[in-house]
């Protein structure tokens, strides 16, 4: 198997995927995706400065080449004299047994194609789900989300995992306000070592990530037609709502129960720090639990939030799914209705 050849026509994909959806992020947000892009691909540590004339440079010719590849089709992949599909994970994945390597192809927010290949770090069984956890990533593109799932195959992403907290927290540096981020940092030694406070971290959430990955296959596999939907709505603002829902849907499924019963504190406060503007807009009284349980350590008031709130998610997710069945061209007006009528 030539390895380098396969990994040349993963990151090509990963090029051709970029050039058509990168104009989906504002310009503060692609330029910061493009700034740790080019901190991976360069191979900085996370405490380097970065030449800002040279990343100006890269930019450049990072977009020429987008420019030159966007109409092409995604690439077959070629392994041991065999052509897959790049969206065939699992055959993928089962080519590559010998090698160390993991494989995933699949689509995310927007429908925008993910590939990745990595150094597989450790598989595992958890009832009927396969598990990788990948550790250094050969191919990305852009956006390198941490953690996948289809079907009950979950990818989690160490590599990528690992910059999206260094993201999170060198954000927070910026005005350090009291807020849930503030909390979980607090439970690592950031000051003293940074290396080894991101790894700490690192090793916690990952836990914490496939908890909520087997919540979404658990609330996917009670919601028929999801992805159909989604892609009807795709680039509206009731995408956003159904991810939002589902999310919450999936987290009072699985999450939060399995967080709350471990006591992990700080993937708690993780938690709750990663919350989009959506989910705390649409779920109010979740936030309002964990502002009590930070004042008095009760952990019962997220605890029965939770518990109560698991049927209303379900619910939404279901008549989401009905008004999609009603009018699939029509639908997202009434979902975005729907959602803005039932916070909690």
């Amino acid at each position: 198997m030539d390895i380098q050849q396969l990994t040349s026509n993963v990151q090509l994909n990963c090029h051709i995927s970029d050039a058509r959806h990168a104009g989906n992020y504002t310009l503060c947000v692609y330029l910061l995706k493009m700034r740790e892009f080019y901190r991976w691909e360069h191979q900085y540590s996370f405490s380097e400065k970065l030449p800002r004339d040279d990343i100006g440079a890269w930019l450049a010719k990072r977009e020429s080449l987008w420019q030159d590849v966007e109409e092409e089709n995604y690439h077959l992949l070629n392994i041991a004299n065999n052509e897959y599909d790049p969206f065939d994970s699992k055959n993928i994945n089962q080519s590559l047994v010998s090698t160390n390597l993991v494989y995933s192809g699949g689509y995310g927010i927007k429908n925008k194609p993910h590939f990745f290949l990595g150094a597989l770090e450790n598989s595992k069984h958890i009832n009927d789900y396969t598990i990788y956890i990948s550790g250094r990533e050969y191919a990305r593109d852009l956006t390198s989300p941490p953690a996948m799932s289809h079907d009950k195959t979950i990818y989690i992403r160490r590599e990528s995992f690992k910059r999206l907290i260094w993201e999170h927290t060198d954000t927070w540096r910026w005005n350090k306000p009291e807020n849930a981020m503030a909390r979980a940092i607090r439970c690592y030694d950031f000051d003293n070592d940074l290396d080894a406070a991101l790894t700490r971290m690192t090793d916690n959430e990952l836990d914490a990530a496939i908890l909520h990955e087997i919540g979404e296959i658990q609330a996917g596999e009670m919601l028929a037609g999801w992805h159909e939907m989604m892609s009807d709505i795709s680039f509206t603002r009731a995408e956003i709502m159904a991810r939002a829902v589902r999310d919450h849907y999936a987290d009072t499924l699985h999450t939060l129960p399995t967080l709350i019963n471990s006591n992990n504190q700080a993937s708690i406060h993780f938690y709750f720090a990663n919350l989009t503007n959506m989910r705390k807009h649409i779920f109010p009284s979740l936030m309002k639990a964990y502002e009590k349980w930070c004042e008095n350590s009760d952990i019962r008031a997220i605890e029965k939030t939770a518990a109560l709130s698991l049927d209303h998610w379900k619910s939404i997710a279901e008549q989401m799914l009905a008004l999609h069945q009603q009018d699939a061209s029509q639908c997202s007006v009434k979902i975005e209705t729907l959602v803005d009528d039932n916070h909690i």
